[in-house]
């Protein structure tokens, strides 16, 4: 059976194992990612890392990146990344070809995923499908009969940067009130610091476990999130009208204190589409899922 390394690199950890090809995670382990440290000294700790999940599973047939964007998805070269600053310009493909010597497919993080979700997650469906993960910030992909859009020039197109309040707060994107300054991890943390400075910064995470306590400001901020999440999935369901659309990330870990907010904006804007028949699920594929789309990314590269 085929065996594909895969790597998945985040803002905060870099994650790497050993994948078949019916979509089964045989080995992972992970590092923080540090970016300020460097492309090149984070590429360093992905060779070692790829080498310790041969030690436990063998060799590869290939070797699938998924990787926040902007990049180029045919020559691994990345772009100017938010959560990765400085490292602009470093090739995944020829950071990881040369050392392992079998070809490397590099994908968007979340386009990477949503391939992954319509291969094996527990929605399936013929016709289209939008993978949303809201975490430290917002990306998804979208599938298309099986195949990934993209658009011009083969770019991404980045749905977390679509402006819902052009009242709210600046994003680094350039925009005023963008879906992601609005309705990430990163936002609600900002939201709350905004609104009682003196507790400091807190998580996402944190949030919403004093939400679970019963905080007040804790539940203005997961209703406020539910709202904006909601404006978001609105339009990508009037845009799209898609069969399913898929969440994932580390915010909806936490959805049961804020989803049923979002699907009733979602149900209250739509008016002009079938949305009663677009299912909005959560990701049945876990927090393996960068994973799993790193290696759906090779598999269909060298089908």
């Amino acid at each position: 059976m085929t065996h594909i390394g895969a790597v998945d690199i985040g803002g905060t950890k870099i994650a790497a194992g050993a994948v078949r090809e019916d979509g089964a995670v045989v080995f992972r382990c992970e590092r923080p990612t540090d970016p300020a440290r460097g492309f090149a000294d984070a590429m360093q700790r992905v060779r070692g890392i790829l080498h310790q999940v041969i030690d436990a599973c063998g060799p590869f047939d290939g070797i699938g990146v998924a990787s926040p964007g902007p990049l180029d998805p045919v020559s691994g070269t990345l772009g100017e990344i938010g959560t990765l600053p400085g490292w602009q310009g470093g090739n995944l493909v020829e950071a990881l070809e040369k050392e392992f010597r079998v070809t490397v497919a590099v994908e968007n993080d979340a386009d990477a995923a949503a391939l992954a979700e319509f291969k094996w997650g527990a929605a399936p469906t013929p016709g289209s499908l939008i993978y949303v993960t809201v975490s430290t910030g917002i990306g998804g992909g979208i599938v298309c009969d099986g195949r990934l859009y993209r658009g011009v020039d083969g770019a991404h197109p980045e749905i977390g940067h679509q402006i819902v309040d052009n009242s709210g707060p600046l994003c680094y994107c350039g925009a005023h009130g963008c879906w992601e300054s609005l309705a990430s991890g990163t936002a609600m943390s900002a939201w709350m610091h905004e609104m009682k400075p003196e507790a400091g910064r807190i998580t996402a995470a944190e949030i919403c476990n004093l939400a679970r306590q019963g905080d007040e400001l804790a539940l203005r901020a997961l209703r406020r999130e539910g709202r904006y999440l909601g404006l978001g999935l609105a339009n990508l369901v009037t845009l799209f009208a898609p069969a399913v659309i898929s969440l994932g990330g580390g915010v909806m870990k936490s959805s049961a204190l804020f989803l049923d907010d979002a699907l009733k904006t979602v149900r209250e804007l739509c008016t002009q589409v079938p949305v009663e028949k677009t299912r909005i699920a959560l990701s049945s594929l876990g927090p393996d899922i960068g994973l799993k789309g790193a290696a759906q990314a090779w598999l269909l590269r060298n089908s």
